[in-house]
């Protein structure tokens, strides 16, 4: 286990940098609490294991949206144990009203530029479109013309496949004719052989009866 105490100045202040070390300790496993300080910086007091101590102190200090964090300094003490979660240490309830109040403006006011770029953009957008749209429609009708005539070409060609077609059907019956013609003379040789292979059978046995007496 290890214990640190960080001081993080710089843009830290009323505009949602606590949130954001609470978020990264808790996922992080580690336990204590963040404030607001007087002198407009944040303290960071934490205990965790060693190498997650070292990623969160390096985490927190950051830069984005409206969070510049340009400093950290740390001091590492003897672990007590005494803190269960990590979570944020608020202050009188006016000063985290207006903390609370700038951080909502800022971001509402990120959102509305975002919003107006937006609108810009699909406005912009929708010209370009419509010019899409019409330079489609163009190439469209030239596109059904060129296919108009390759539909015409498919047509004669599906013609000469239909009549090809005819003459293979006309075949195949003809040489179902020849096979079932086929068929039958073999299944007449066959009751021939059979009806002879029987007479000498029983020809045979006739004969053996007479040599044991049986007959």
């Amino acid at each position: 286990m290890e214990r640190a105490i960080l001081i993080a100045k710089g843009k830290v202040q009323k505009v949602g940098y606590r949130d954001f070390v609470q978020d990264s300790a808790r996922e992080l496993g580690i336990t204590g609490y963040v404030e607001n300080l007087e002198d407009g910086n944040v303290k960071v007091v934490c205990e965790g294991e060693e190498p997650k101590i070292g990623d969160f102190t390096r985490g927190i200090k950051v830069k984005k949206e409206f969070i510049d964090v340009v400093e950290t300094s740390v001091k590492y003490e003897a672990p007590t144990g005494e803190f269960k979660v990590f979570k944020i240490k608020y202050g009188d309830v006016p000063e985290e009203l207006g903390d609370r109040l700038g951080a909502a403006l800022l971001y509402l006011g990120a959102t509305n530029q975002k919003i107006d770029a937006g609108r810009a953009e699909n406005k912009q957008g929708f010209g370009m479109l419509a010019e899409k749209i019409d330079a489609g429609r163009a190439e469209n009708k030239q596109g059904f013309g060129m296919l108009a005539g390759k539909m015409d070409k498919m047509l004669e060609k599906q013609d000469d496949t239909i009549g090809a077609i005819g003459d293979v059907s006309e075949k195949i019956e003809g040489a179902k004719e020849d096979i079932a013609t086929e068929i039958s003379s073999l299944r007449e040789d066959l009751r021939s052989y059979m009806e002879n292979k029987f007479a000498r059978i029983e020809h045979e046995i006739e004969g053996i009866k007479a040599k044991i007496g049986m007959a």
